[in-house]
């Protein structure tokens, strides 16, 4: 009954449970990871991206190094446009498309987003690595609470790759899902790629 109870849980208590879990992590265990979770992604098939949405890690929550994942994907598709979000008013966000000149600031969240830049319409972009604590075996994530990228999503194509990074395994059951959470298309942790 005890597994039960660990694997099925709502979303607040996975959010403190995994923030922990994830701080706890030494830098070497972090970069390992990171490593790991690198290798795992560049086995899916990116023949389709031109535009993708990426994210800045929040250094204080210790989150998987996106540059890594953004790095790769210019280097193996040339002329991949990247984006990056910047919230735009208390409840929905826009994709700023980015180059070199691209000045960064960080936000009221503790969210480096880009200062200004040309806005992509949600249904241009390719694929998107979504943020997220953890997942479940349906592909569901426990984000950080707001719901930007739950809004955000919302108006994403259908085909839209959407891959969430984990340093965990999923869990196998996220309670308290509803009809506005969309599922992931790949979930990855440094074992292992999950499928929805």
């Amino acid at each position: 009954m005890l597994l039960l109870v660990f694997c099925s849980m709502e979303k607040a208590l996975l959010r403190t449970e995994y923030k922990q879990k994830r701080n706890a992590l030494s830098s070497g265990q972090q970069l390992r990871n990171d490593d790991l979770l690198l290798l795992q992604f560049q086995q899916l098939d990116f023949s389709g991206v031109n535009t993708m949405m990426t994210y800045w890690p929040l250094a204080n929550q210790a989150e998987p190094n996106t540059h890594l994942f953004s790095g790769y994907l210019r280097h193996m598709i040339p002329g991949l446009s990247i984006t990056y979000p910047k919230l735009n008013g208390v409840n929905s966000m826009d994709a700023i498309l980015i180059d070199e000149e691209t000045v960064y600031q960080t936000g009221n969240w503790g969210i480096t987003e880009p200062g200004s830049g040309p806005v992509i319409a949600p249904i241009e972009i390719d694929l998107i690595l979504v943020p997220l604590l953890v997942f479940d075996e349906q592909g569901y994530r426990v984000g950080y609470g707001k719901g930007y990228y739950d809004r955000f999503l919302s108006n994403c194509r259908e085909d839209a790759i959407l891959v969430g990074l984990s340093y965990f395994d999923p869990v196998a059951l996220i309670t308290d899902t509803d009809e506005f959470d969309i599922p992931l298309t790949f979930g990855i942790t440094p074992q292992h790629i999950y499928e929805f």
